[in-house]
């Protein structure tokens, strides 16, 4: 048995809130209280660690992130800079030091901070000519190639946008190098592949990044390279993470023939939700929108799937025990994924299946006839606080006064519905220290917009935003007798922290770095 002791333990279990000792064995907690109570299950062979006083919560949850996307990601340039000069004279550093036969791959850059708007083939050309180059926007809806990159994926003047995508033109007809939605995929599948083991690589290299900041759980939204690495990992007894893995739509017919189900997998890799795409992206301004954009009276952005489309899906799911997450960013989108689950929720009554945990991705701006249909309809809100600061001007800036709606955190709490958080990382840093600053103080690390925040209003307490990170999290993948509170038979999850965080102010939530992290009773990683 090992015993932590002389700690503020934060169990989220509310018929024991807060605790000093922890009494841990074989994986699992087997018990919380005082020094003194603990004591009598003490044996010779127990082991006392002293906490110095430090504060102990469960390990955090990120329950939307793109794990391969970002483990690979630490390799690519990082092209989120405040000037598009400087996004240029990064990947020309990278340029400088690549083969040229190699592709110059980055992630991060934001049109909406740069005072020319969107970079162009040319400004490319000019700092790595004739070379490969893509990078992908921080959203992840936008795609800046270069012209041997579109060269490559046979992009040119007659290429017709796809189907849900669009290729960004010159006044001529040309491609400008910026695709859009499903036009990256046109480019992105002549990109070289990363081999298996090199994915499996990243992801082993990536979880040791996650322990740091207090991440012992993540729900995957990427595709299946990175479910095929998870089980290697996990085979060779290297996962250390607990992964709860959604499937992608494309994968729903094999997951259905194999007899897959949500929730079949063990303790560290189980399945999750299949995943569908409603519309776009705000930075883009590819949300599906039900009133155009803020002087863009022609734009309503992109909508992927209606109503009668996500529900002939979720049928096709739901028969066969697989929950649906639906990426929804516009207020349409979110309209249209909400009237798809009440369809399915008739359907799963009539056919006497059971209510699934369903989800929508993102959630970022409602409808205000549309505020309580999540919690009527008891579909989980899956939104990532950082977002809210992040895109704050440019919410205001292509929503107007509908961004009052926009990261409605607060509202949706309100309305009973089950909020779970997540970073969606690589769009965002994973550390979740950023999240609970947003969510508690509506700004930016750096104090703006002002010290109330952005519509303080939708600001939550500690405690609800800690619940978006444990219990709630647990709950949206089915683990909730397991995951998300520090009590006896729970696996024994839980980071340390220097700081007390109820005891700071929420500004400095993001300054907190955890001291150590602890999986299955294993201490992972220590500073």
């Amino acid at each position: 048995m090992h015993i932590l002791t002389n700690a503020h333990i934060y169990t989220m279990d509310p018929r024991q809130p807060v605790l000093t000792s922890i009494a841990l064995e074989d994986e699992r907690i087997v018990a919380v209280g005082s020094r003194e109570e603990l004591a009598v299950l003490a044996d010779s062979k127990t082991i006392w660690q002293d906490m110095c006083d430090q504060t102990i919560l469960p390990g955090l949850i990120d329950s939307h992130m793109h794990l391969e996307c970002y483990a690979l990601g630490l390799q690519k340039v990082d092209c989120e800079t405040p000037s598009l000069a400087g996004c240029l004279e990064r990947v020309a550093q990278r340029a400088a030091s690549t083969p040229s036969d190699s592709w110059i791959l980055g992630h991060g850059w934001n049109q909406n901070l740069w005072e020319e708007g969107f970079g162009s083939i040319h400004d490319l050309e000019h700092i790595a000519p004739d070379r490969c180059v893509y990078l992908t926007a921080k959203s992840l809806h936008a795609g800046w190639a270069s012209r041997r990159a579109l060269q490559a994926a046979g992009i040119n003047e007659n290429t017709a946008d796809p189907v849900g995508g669009i290729i960004q033109r010159d006044e001529d007809g040309s491609p400008t190098g910026i695709l859009f939605e499903n036009a990256m995929k046109l480019l992105e599948d002549r990109i070289p592949k990363p081999k298996p083991c090199e994915v499996e690589k990243a992801i082993d290299n990536a979880q040791r990044n996650l322990w740091k900041y207090g991440i012992t759980s993540v729900h995957d939204f990427d595709r299946r390279p990175c479910f095929v690495a998870l089980q290697s990992l996990h085979q060779a007894g290297r996962l250390k993470l607990r992964v709860v893995k959604s499937l992608h739509l494309e994968e729903l017919d094999a997951a259905i023939q194999l007899g897959l189900r949500t929730g079949f997998g063990d303790d560290y890799l189980r399945i999750g939700s299949v995943k569908l795409f409603a519309d776009g992206a705000l930075g883009p301004q590819t949300a599906a929108m039900l009133q155009p954009y803020e002087n863009n009276p022609a734009n309503l952005g992109v909508l992927l799937l209606n109503s009668e489309v996500i529900y002939e899906y979720g049928q096709k799911a739901t028969q066969n025990g697989l929950s649906l997450a639906v990426h929804a960013i516009g207020d349409r989108a979110n309209h249209e994924a909400l009237n798809g689950y009440a369809k399915i929720r008739q359907f799963e009554t009539r056919e006497n299946l059971p209510h699934l945990r369903h989800r929508i991705e993102h959630v970022q701006i409602l409808d205000p006839q549309d505020i309580h249909r999540l919690a009527e309809l008891n579909i989980i809100a899956s939104v990532q606080p950082v977002h809210a600061p992040s895109d704050m001007y440019t919410a205001d800036r292509f929503w107007g006064k509908r961004a009052c709606l926009a990261y409605a955190f607060n509202t949706l709490l309100g309305s009973g519905a089950k909020l779970v958080f997540g970073s969606d990382s690589p769009v965002e840093s994973p550390n979740p220290f950023l999240g609970l600053h947003a969510a508690t103080t509506r700004t930016r690390i750096n104090g703006k917009p002002s010290d109330t925040g952005w519509f303080p209003q939708q600001r939550l307490n500690l405690d609800e935003a800690l619940q978006g990170f444990t219990r709630i999290a647990a709950y949206a993948s089915g683990q909730e007798d397991k995951l998300g509170c520090l009590s006896p038979g729970y696996w024994a999850d839980l980071i340390v922290l220097p700081k007390d965080p109820f005891k700071i102010h929420p500004a400095d939530l993001y300054s907190i770095e955890p001291s150590a992290t602890m999986v299955g009773g294993e201490w992972v990683w220590e500073k």
